[in-house]
């Protein structure tokens, strides 16, 4: 397949490995002028055959791969899958009740569905606790282990010797994201190819209940030092897959708020956290101990838990077991029908991207993070929004609380409630995330997050007043797509995506929401096929 758009020219794209992107439908308006419903569209590879023909290959697939009990179910998934449910006569009556049901409430999900996200979501607060924990451990491990810049006594060192311990405290803190990004994330791969997504997570897991206790017992800031060397490998680790764990789990319908998960729990972990430092805050001597070492509970029950959760269907069809992934796919779906139809359509995909990526190794497929251009797009997106987020220092406020004057009791509270802010202004994210679409959001969000911490830096340069006075993006949008449809999201080269924006979005913002003149809206960039043909049929 080819990949075109069209702006004011046509023009194609030849350095995708796997376009599939369709020229733009055209359709007329009221006064028989031509108008574009979307420049790009997402296909359905399904639509390329006749029903008949559908439905006979999914039948002989499912009869392949030892699953020829199911032969007729699948035959019908596959016409949901290819078309509106409510289109296919062959369903049953259960079968398209439980479709229409589903289409009315897209919450709908059994149990285990539900179980494995929720322990997901616990994965996702180790991070945070983790976090959070060497913010209160920050004033006052360094004066366990002589780092803190003065002597014994309490006079400060001479200039080089404190210059060496900030360095030092700095390398304790920042080591477990270093190694998260410098090792974790790379040894991501193999340890999901050869232990699985839950494997990978109850090693990981392993990993993050072992090293805070580590952290706690700690003798020296070397030994410290070590112990949060290994804690964050395992973070970086665990980082890469949980989320596509859930991903590859949730139905695409509710994919961005089901993962948003992730991000929810991370600061509910980092809330959680806040209250550990405020919690054992009059400990003495060992609080910093025990705010280090609590961050092993989050970890210790995802290790239990992981093990009654099924294997991600995604990766036992990527390594061959495809009757066991189907099974894995009916525990996380409300009827046997929705199952084979989400877990068909991601086989006929997965098919297409094998094709293009078959015997290629670990390390041609690291390249093709950066040399395959829809995959670099989608690399560069993500890291510039995750790069901007990790640098607004957030989880290390109760320093920087300390150093404008706050007491240390004073800066864990202060700290929690940040903390507490995060998790409030995140929960809305979970209904919006899928509505109104992630770049919508980030746009929004993005500057926002700009100006306050410009107004918070600056007002660090206030020496008097209150201490409360002196504290003071190119992404494509992936709203409801499966994982399988997002690499044609991102063949959009970036040249005419930008383009699009600065020539026909932004004067359509400013004519309607600015000038507030009634004009037509232009075209979406990325359409998906089903919701263009419903717009044609209109």
């Amino acid at each position: 397949m080819s990949e075109k758009a069209f702006a004011d020219n046509a023009y194609a794209s030849s350095d995708e490995k796997n376009g599939a992107l369709k020229p733009e439908p055209e359709m007329a308006d009221a006064a028989g002028r031509r108008k574009s419903v979307a420049l790009n569209i997402v296909e359905n590879p399904l639509k390329r055959s006749s029903p008949e023909k559908t439905a006979l290959d999914a039948r002989a697939w499912a009869e392949s791969h030892g699953m020829a009990e199911h032969a007729p179910l699948f035959g019908r998934a596959a016409l949901v899958a290819r078309d509106d449910f409510e289109l296919v006569t062959e369903l049953d009556e259960s079968e398209r009740t439980s479709l229409a049901y589903e289409r009315d409430h897209k919450w709908h999900g059994p149990f285990m569905l539900w179980y494995s996200i929720s322990l997901c979501a616990i994965g996702a607060a180790t991070q945070g606790w983790d976090q959070t924990g060497s913010n209160g451990a920050n004033l006052s491990f360094p004066q366990e282990f002589g780092i803190s810049g003065k002597n014994p006594d309490g006079s400060p060192k001479p200039a080089a010797a404190a210059a060496k311990d900030q360095w030092i405290v700095g390398a304790i803190n920042a080591i477990i994201f270093l190694t998260a990004g410098l090792i974790g994330a790379f040894i991501v791969d193999p340890l999901n190819h050869y232990l699985g997504r839950r494997g990978e997570i109850f090693l990981t897991a392993c990993c993050l209940t072992a090293t805070p206790i580590g952290s706690g017992f700690a003798k020296s800031w070397q030994g410290l030092f070590a112990a949060r060397f290994v804690l964050g490998i395992g973070i970086g680790a665990k980082n890469a897959t949980v989320p596509i764990y859930s991903a590859e789990m949730a139905p695409h319908r509710i994919r961005g708020a089901l993962v948003m998960f992730w991000q929810l729990w991370v600061v509910v972990g980092i809330f959680l956290g806040f209250c550990a430092n405020v919690i054992v805050k009059d400990v003495p001597r060992i609080a910093w101990r025990l705010q280090l070492g609590s961050a092993f509970i989050p970890s210790f029950i995802l290790g239990c838990g992981i093990w009654f959760c099924p294997e991600s269907p995604r990766w036992l069809m990527k390594h061959g077991n495809v009757a066991k992934g189907f099974r894995s796919m009916i525990r996380l779906r409300a009827h046997p029908i929705i199952a084979a139809r989400d877990y068909y359509y991601s086989n006929v995909i997965y098919n297409e991207e094998a094709r293009v990526a078959r015997g290629s190794g670990y390390f041609q497929r690291l390249a093709d993070c950066f040399t395959v251009p829809r995959i670099r797009r989608a690399n560069y997106g993500a890291s510039t929004v995750m790069i901007a987020q990790q640098m607004c220092g957030i989880n290390s406020n109760s320093t920087i609380f300390e150093n404008v004057g706050y007491s240390p009791v004073q800066a864990l509270y202060a700290s929690l409630g940040y903390g507490a802010i995060q998790v409030v202004f995140t929960i809305p994210t979970l209904f919006l995330i899928d509505t109104k679409g992630r770049r919508t959001l980030t746009l929004i969000t993005f500057p926002l997050m700009c100006i306050f911490l410009l107004a918070g830096g600056l007002s660090l340069l206030k020496t008097t007043g209150s201490k409360g006075a002196r504290i003071g993006p190119v992404v494509l949008e992936t709203k409801q797509l499966t994982l399988e449809e997002l690499d044609q999201v991102f063949s959009v080269p970036t040249k005419h995506f930008i383009g699009h924006e600065l020539t026909v979005w932004l004067p359509y913002f400013i004519k309607r929401h600015i000038l507030r003149k009634k004009i037509m809206k232009p075209p979406n960039i990325i359409e998906k096929e089903e919701k263009v043909d419903a717009i044609l049929d209109s």
